[in-house]
């Protein structure tokens, strides 16, 4: 009796210690879920639900070990049930159970489900049990075709993902080094960079240096620009008797002149 009490108790040691590890690791993945919801990732989710599976096959095995004695076989009993505060009781059960009272000893050592969750299993197993086979072919086909259906989408999501990884061989360049070596020597030498014409002398293509287009001398060209056929200025700087000009008074061209 006394080396089934202590495989008993040895037993109960290490589910103890399964349990609370699984329960660490649970707690562990809610508070991410509510604090860290914005940076959470799909890798460190997949990580966390890995640890969860592996410490409940830990509890399995521990559970279906030889020398574990068959728990279904026990019966939990209340020894006491009190309404005052039992403080080892809070402190072994973290502080969520202040006392073993009338009202939780039937919640904590139900063996059996609750009468309405029992109500509706017996509801689902009825209806399932009055389905005929042809009805049941046809939900299956029709789970079959969704299911189907959404993986053929994340099969196609998942090749287009692979191809694009695949083409990009490295990050997408952004930058030139020609165009960098032009703005460099550019600001460092001067190289391609064209020198300001001086005022009054003529820069290329006939232009004058006036500082703006079509600015010219007055009665010259429009823009400065010189034609070949016509003739030089003099050296007075006058228009040649060839080019006429035709000047306006102000008042003859005023559109609202009285």
């Amino acid at each position: 009796m006394q080396r089934e009490e202590k495989q008993l108790d040895l037993a109960l040691d290490a589910i103890i210690t399964r349990v609370n590890d699984l329960k660490q690791s649970i707690s562990n993945m809610i508070v991410k879920l509510e604090l860290e919801h914005e940076t959470l990732n799909w890798p460190t989710f997949l990580d966390n639900f890995a640890l969860m599976s592996g410490q409940l096959t830990a509890l399995t095995k521990v559970l279906t070990h030889d020398k574990c004695p068959a728990l279904r076989n026990l019966a939990v009993l209340p020894i006491q049930l009190s309404q005052e505060r039992d403080t080892e009781l809070l402190r072994i059960t973290e502080q969520r159970v202040p006392q073993f009272s009338h009202d939780l000893a039937p919640d904590y050592l139900r063996t059996k489900l609750e009468p309405d969750v029992e109500q509706r299993m017996m509801l689902l197993e009825s209806k399932a049990g009055n389905m005929t086979f042809e009805m049941a072919q046809k939900q299956v086909s029709a789970f079959n075709k969704v299911m189907n259906h959404v993986w053929d989408i994340v099969s196609k999501a998942r090749e287009e993902w692979e191809s694009e990884s695949g083409s990009r061989s490295g990050p997408q360049q952004t930058t030139s080094i020609t165009d960098t070596h032009l703005l460099v020597s550019a600001v460092s030498a001067g190289k391609n960079l064209k020198m300001p014409v001086p005022q009054g002398q003529p820069g290329p293509q006939g232009m004058m240096g006036q500082g703006r287009p079509g600015s010219g001398p007055p009665g010259g060209p429009v823009g400065g620009i010189i034609n070949p056929g016509q003739q030089q200025m003099g050296p007075m700087g006058k228009v040649p008797s060839g080019i006429k000009t035709n000047i306006k008074a102000a008042s003859q061209i005023h559109p609202y002149n009285r």
